[in-house]
């Protein structure tokens, strides 16, 4: 496997660990400070920094204490140059189904996380 396809997935492991257990310093290490976080699903922008992101997250129960199997997959991941790819994922938690688009950067000799754009589906059998 290409070094940095498989710096990309290991990133992403982190991220659905993060996640799966509501880990904001795990999230907190790998989405870069000025990173954003943005969905338009509801019909209006959902626009968050890290500093409004991250805080929400270790508030929240997590889906690993709740019980929660981990549902998530990798679709697909790009590169756009040495240093700028795109994956996107699927991720299940609750009874909302996300699919994400994570723009990633790499600086300093490590790959984190610029931007979040995602869209979810309400699953109609979740509780």
């Amino acid at each position: 496997m290409e070094p940095r396809f498989a710096e990309i997935v290991a990133a992403l492991g982190d991220y659905f660990d993060g996640l799966l257990h509501s880990d904001a310093d795990e999230l907190g290490q790998l989405f870069h400070p000025q990173a954003i976080y943005a969905c338009g699903t509801e019909g209006s922008l959902t626009h968050l920094t890290m500093s409004e992101y991250l805080p929400m997250v270790a508030k929240r129960p997590s889906p690993a204490s709740r019980g929660e199997a981990r549902r998530d997959r990798i679709l697909s991941i790009e590169f756009a140059g040495p240093v700028t790819a795109l994956a996107r994922v699927e991720c299940g938690i609750g009874a909302k189904h996300f699919t994400d688009l994570l723009s990633f950067i790499k600086l300093d000799g490590r790959w984190r996380l610029i931007a979040k754009v995602f869209h979810f589906d309400l699953d109609p059998a979740a509780p």
